[in-house]
């Protein structure tokens, strides 16, 4: 019924409980999830959760925001997408976000690296033909000026894809739209602090939307500040349903389908 289209079931405090997590994902009619890579050096723990369950499939890619890990060539991409469950490319994009705390009192500037890393990631997709994970942070117009320099406007796609764990403005929701990209909400939709987000998932159409975890992160109330995990997913459903006053079940069903559709390796 339920689709959790990113999750890091490869970190520690989840794969530690992963029997757990499956029993709980099945009482919760979560049926599937997405196994997101975020370093080459951890892309053969993610890969191996998809091998081992046929419910699961991987990504391939390296976090924006990591650093001091191995950078990937276009082909090192390429190789590991065309290995079996692996659908998509990411997760990938920009993050400005924190530069005096986070990043040490750097510039814009000096994140080139950060960029060369996104490109990288576009042209690996557009080769292959699978869709991007985008995860962008304080960092929306260089996110989508590279996104259009590297032919992916829209009208050439060749990826295609989804920004992950959306937060930005409605003016980017509409850009991103506009570039045939999905967009997918996350549990801070519940939170109570979030009714320009929640403004946001009124205004995305139902058939460009998936809903997530990206746990272990960001539990959606009422576990906010507890370990996320993809059981919780339908919390993240039924506030959209509420947002867009729909039933529960069509959001499940909606949300699955563009799932199948974005990420066609699912079926195959």
């Amino acid at each position: 019924m339920f689709t959790d289209s990113h999750c890091h079931l490869n970190f520690p405090e989840l794969v530690s409980q992963l029997p757990a997590i499956r029993r709980a994902m099945a009482e919760a009619q979560v049926t599937r999830a997405l196994c997101i890579c975020t370093t080459m050096e951890e892309f053969e723990g993610v890969h191996a959760l998809a091998l081992a369950h046929d419910n699961f499939w991987s990504t391939v890619g390296v976090h924006p925001d990591n650093e001091g890990v191995t950078e990937p060539s276009v082909q090192d991409l390429l190789d590991r997408a065309a290995l079996p469950r692996v659908v998509a490319i990411g997760e990938t994009g920009l993050d400005y976000y924190g530069m005096e705390d986070r990043k040490g009192g750097r510039s814009i500037a000096d994140l080139e690296w950060q960029r060369d890393r996104f490109r990288t990631h576009i042209r690996a997709a557009r080769a292959c033909g699978k869709p991007l994970i985008i995860h962008t942070r304080s960092a929306s117009d260089d996110t989508l000026a590279i996104l259009r320099e590297e032919g992916e406007d829209g009208a050439g796609n060749q990826a295609g894809g989804v920004f992950h764990c959306f937060t930005e403005s409605m003016q980017v929701a509409r850009a991103a739209l506009d570039r045939g990209y999905y967009i997918s909400f996350s549990g801070i939709v519940t939170f109570k602090s979030a009714q320009e987000l929640r403004d946001v998932v009124a205004f995305v159409p139902l058939d460009r939307m998936l809903i997530e975890t990206d746990s272990p992160y960001l539990a959606p109330v009422p576990y906010r500040g507890k370990t996320n995990n993809p059981s919780y997913v339908p919390h993240v459903a039924r506030q959209v349903a509420e947002t867009k006053g729909l039933a529960l079940e069509v959001v499940a069903e909606a949300t699955s389908r563009n799932f199948d559709r974005l990420f066609p390796g699912v079926m195959a």
